[in-house]
């Protein structure tokens, strides 16, 4: 995919030392800035790879820059883009990265390393705002405030870091961490695009998903840019009225709008979506959700992955196995793969919707 836009003023942030973040930006733009300093195209390349493909973290670490364009790149601009706040692992492995722009700043936002039991897939769930615009009742990050989105270097320097403590690559990275994606467009996408560049990160498109509460027009433009990524819908009830007791995005994007879209991506791009849906008794796991949601299935190429409740909101409660078994036994006849996600690093508020949860 080619990014269209091009970066304007207020997307090129300068870190708190007065110096321009060179994380996020595309090999063109690169070589923009590598002309403006009077240098030779290829130098471009060189900073590009050295930023991604080797993940150099000063400016010393380029070997092949000489030293009077080390000294430039120097003076403005910065390859630090966010920082490790705090840092708690989970007794299953789950490990949380609470990160800030600028230290001290009380702008924090949150990743996830999810590996699996059997150690074959490591996960990276990401953020792409600080706080959210949306009110998911059973999220938590839904009762911060939202304090802007966040840059793509911001984006893409979560993996990085994380990779870098961890010790370890992913094999997998979502974008369902705080915030809604759709709602970040831009900086989503071009984070996307340096991840899956061979040239960058070099990750292939069927391992990153971007997932959106239902952002009608984002999954459009989504499907008319041909963007080469997975697509997931936070679905979490399949009647517009329960829908919209528990997510006020369905005011603006109701739910057969919403599913049309999602049959829309599956023609268009003939691919499989998939539907996020938290189960919470007495809101959305009855034998008539479960049948409603059998219904939906039906329509169109899709899997569900179920994600028992994992905060304590309105007194909501988390699922016992047996009411998971009897709902998951209801939506057999759908006939589509579905996967209970369980909730990896609840211990350390890490699992689905307890990001930036108090731990």
């Amino acid at each position: 995919m080619q990014v269209k836009e091009t970066l304007s003023e207020s997307e090129v942030l300068e870190t708190h030392s007065g110096k321009i973040p060179v994380k996020g930006h595309t090999l063109e733009e690169l070589t923009q800035i590598i002309l403006e300093l009077g240098e030779k195209p290829f130098r471009a390349k060189q900073i590009y790879n050295g930023l991604y493909a080797n993940r150099y973290e000063t400016w010393d670490d380029f070997s092949t820059i000489g030293k009077d364009l080390k000294e430039k790149l120097q003076e403005k601009f910065s390859l630090s883009t966010i920082h490790v706040a705090k840092h708690l692992k989970s007794v299953d492995g789950t490990q949380k990265f609470t990160f800030e722009s600028v230290p001290g700043s009380g702008k924090e936002f949150e990743s996830v390393w999810i590996p699996s039991g059997d150690g074959g897939r490591k996960t990276i769930c990401i953020s792409s705002q600080v706080g959210c615009t949306l009110n998911c009742k059973f999220c938590a990050t839904a009762k911060l405030p939202y304090q802007g989105n966040l840059k793509a270097g911001e984006i893409i320097d979560q993996i990085l870091q994380v990779e870098k403590i961890v010790g370890d690559r992913a094999t997998n990275i979502v974008f369902m961490g705080m915030g809604e994606p759709m709602h970040n467009y831009f900086n989503v996408m071009r984070a996307a695009e340096l991840l899956h560049d061979q040239e960058a990160l070099g990750m292939g498109a069927k391992r990153i998903t971007i997932s959106t509460s239902g952002v009608v027009n984002g999954i459009r433009r989504f499907i008319e840019n041909k963007e080469p990524y997975n697509l997931a819908i936070s679905l979490n009830h399949p009647d517009p009225n329960g829908r919209k007791e528990i997510m006020d995005i369905e005011e603006k994007f109701a739910l057969p709008e919403l599913l049309d879209a999602a049959m829309e991506y599956t023609k268009v791009l003939k691919r499989r979506i998939t539907f996020e849906y938290v189960m919470i008794p007495e809101v959305n796991m009855s034998p008539e959700d479960a049948k409603k949601l059998v219904k939906i299935a039906r329509r169109l190429d899709c899997k569900i992955n179920v994600i028992p409740l994992n905060t304590e909101f309105f007194g909501w409660r988390r699922p016992t196995d047996l009411e998971i078994k009897e709902f998951l036994r209801n939506l057999e006849p759908a006939g589509v793969p579905i996967l209970n996600r369980r909730s990896p690093g609840k211990d350390i508020n890490g699992a689905c919707g307890m990001l930036a949860a108090k731990s």
